[in-house]
């Protein structure tokens, strides 16, 4: 808690989001809240507490739903859930009809996230991957109408529904002309600034994350390195750069 509260006091970041698998939630919501934090995404990949402990390994299920629970009755508004959409897992329309239900007197969003190639997951991928068409369908025969993307919107494409509280979205890597919409810079753990996810070159800035006087060099550098940002990430065609999994980079 205490790193929030620091970025929140002093970096003048105007938006801190974590991303979290949810463990300990329901004893942590109350301190979350008082850190400042501006929203949370919590991965849930089956509400199925068989399916749930077939995927983590773990029998949290109940925890992390009571945690999304206390979180809302601090009323702490920004809560997203995502899933990885798998095949034969998580992809039938029961599937998809348990999270409608989650969300029609809930406000969180909810978004499937297409399974991504990476460096050591290749059977993995061929195993499970399945195209994120197969829930955009559900969504556009049941009265999901597409969201227009706000401001800071992020590469989920944002689904409502009048009769329901929450949203669903949809992160689709594979769905043409995905990186056009792309507003997003990563950073490793050990400060390495990567263009793209999926990016075959990264440039270390860490150098110039050590002193406030650095603070216009190191935008220079940045925005003379979105020059050189691709128009794709290839991942179409089986390129999956550095990434040799998605836990050796930051969001």
């Amino acid at each position: 808690m205490d790193i929030i509260k620091i970025i929140k006091k002093n970096s003048g970041i105007k938006k801190t989001v974590i991303t979290t698998n949810g463990y300990h939630l329901d004893r942590i919501a109350d301190d979350l809240n008082k850190s400042g934090l501006d929203g949370i995404n919590i991965s849930i990949d089956s509400l199925d507490p068989k399916t749930f402990r077939k995927i983590t390994g773990h029998d949290r299920l109940n925890e992390i739903l009571e945690g999304i629970k206390k979180l809302q009755k601090l009323n702490f508004k920004n809560i997203k859930v995502n899933a990885v959409l798998l095949r034969g897992v998580n992809d039938k329309e029961e599937d998809f009809k348990s999270w409608a239900n989650f969300i029609k007197n809930n406000q969180i969003d909810f978004r499937y996230i297409e399974l991504m190639q990476t460096g050591d997951n290749l059977d993995y991928f061929n195993q499970y991957h399945v195209s994120a068409n197969k829930f955009t369908d559900y969504l556009n025969n049941n009265n999901w109408v597409i969201q227009t993307f706000g401001k800071d919107a992020g590469p989920s494409k944002n689904y409502i529904n009048p009769e329901y509280k929450g949203k669903f979205g949809v992160i689709a890597p594979y769905s043409k002309d995905f990186c056009k919409s792309c507003n997003r810079l990563r950073i490793t753990a050990k400060g390495d600034l990567r263009l793209c996810l999926f990016g075959n070159t990264g440039i270390n800035i860490r150098h110039l994350m050590q002193r406030d006087n650095q603070t216009e060099e190191l935008k220079d550098l940045i925005l003379k390195q979105l020059n050189y940002k691709k128009e794709s990430h290839y991942l179409e065609i089986g390129e999956t750069g550095l990434t040799k999994n998605l836990s050796t980079t930051g969001g």
